[in-house]
């Protein structure tokens, strides 16, 4: 059986992750009128990555005979700067919700919650794919610098993203 306590945390991650969906979409608007076609489109493969997420946990929860109580979800920004600052600003995001991720399982070891350690392992390991992906284009932005020819060029290898 699986405590209220966790079945609560479990709740707000999916609000997170559907929160961190929202955020992205907002990217991709902003990105989109910036005329960032690339950026845009890897906001979109994201948020959707995140939008999955979160019927991960749902889907979780409804298997184990829970509750699922979707919550309220916050407006996210719709100016984000620069593409440097816009990818800071995913890579922050990122860096916080693996803190959750990581309060979530530790809360599942405090509680002998084997099925749910299970799950949120997955978690744990995409998170690390999540940040460094990121970090791969902050460090490709840091290369190049700003200049509209770099951003160019940037922008164009992440149109690539999601169209195997």
């Amino acid at each position: 059986m699986t405590s209220k306590k966790m079945v609560e945390a479990l709740n707000k991650q999916v609000q997170a992750e559907l929160y961190s969906s929202y955020l992205y979409l907002s990217m991709a608007a902003y990105s989109d009128r910036k005329n960032w076609k690339g950026f845009a489109n890897w906001m979109r493969v994201q948020a959707a990555e995140e939008n999955e997420h979160a019927m991960k946990i749902f889907d979780y929860l409804l298997e184990i005979g829970e509750k699922v109580t979707l919550l309220a979800i916050e407006k996210p920004p719709t100016d984000f700067g620069t593409p440097k600052e816009m990818m800071s600003a995913v890579l922050e995001h990122e860096q916080k919700v693996t803190a959750m991720i990581h309060k979530l399982y530790e809360l599942a070891i405090a509680e002998k919650d084997y099925r749910s350690q299970i799950m949120l392992q997955w978690f744990v390991t995409e998170q690390i794919e999540e940040e460094a992906q990121v970090q791969e284009i902050l460090d490709k932005i840091e290369q190049v610098g700003e200049k509209s020819t770099a951003v160019w060029w940037i922008d164009k290898e992440l149109k690539k993203r999601g169209k195997d």
